[in-house]
């Protein structure tokens, strides 16, 4: 899943994005509020966590134009600002979920994983394809029962194809929501990370859920699926 973080203290910054990826989150970061709308206009997040004391456009600001452009992706209000009125006012506005700081990156995680649980897109705790099953709480994987171990990338792009079983995923959208912007033009590297989980996910069964479609991309797909 792609999280984008918009928030000016850069240590504080730095601490959620490695928090983040050692939870095997795909993170951009920004530190200023119009390059913050800027990421938020140009890529389908599956979640934003926004500071609202930001140089440039605050993040009420970019609240409002998220959510005049996109109704559904959940928003984190990340801030200093613990007024009742600013939680208020940015709840109204179309926030999902309001934390001040200091936090603990605990509380942080259990509130992103609720977020995303109840995200627009099919994010029931469990995600099954034919035998394949995906607890998303856990993070484990099993086939027939048995349980296959994945790498933290692999998990991320077997999870992302199983949101939406059947669907072509180009790799350019398997590159922008696994992976961050600096892999970006190294569509190559999902070839890869395909054939790794095919290994693990396919070659010891007779069914085979991976599909390869020649010159769009990838799905996840078991036979009675179109």
């Amino acid at each position: 899943m792609r999280i984008l973080l918009v928030e000016d203290e850069k240590k504080v910054a730095d601490i959620i994005v490695r928090g983040l990826k050692a939870e095997r989150y795909a993170v951009d970061v920004c530190h200023d509020g119009q390059s913050g709308w800027e990421m938020a206009n140009a890529y389908n997040y599956d979640l934003i966590i926004l500071d609202l004391m930001l140089p440039g456009l605050t993040g009420t600001e970019i609240l409002e134009k998220v959510r005049r452009k996109n109704s559904l992706v959940p928003i984190l209000i990340l801030t200093a600002r613990d007024g009742m009125g600013d939680k208020i006012k940015n709840f109204e506005t179309g926030a999902d979920d309001y934390l001040t700081k200091p936090f603990a990156f605990a509380e942080l995680q259990v509130r992103i994983k609720a977020l995303l649980r109840r995200g627009p897109v099919n994010r029931s705790s469990v995600l099954r394809v034919g035998d394949l099953e995906i607890d998303r709480l856990s993070q484990n994987v099993k086939r027939a029962g048995k349980k296959i171990e994945l790498t933290a990338k692999e998990y991320s792009l077997l999870e992302y194809l199983a949101t939406q079983p059947g669907r072509v995923f180009s790799r350019t959208m398997i590159i922008e929501h696994v992976w961050d912007q600096s892999f970006q033009g190294l569509t190559n590297i999902v070839d890869v990370y395909v054939r790794h989980l095919r290994e693990k996910l396919d070659d010891s069964f007779p069914v085979k859920l991976l599909r390869t479609v020649r010159g769009v991309g990838y799905s996840l797909s078991d036979e009675t699926q179109t």
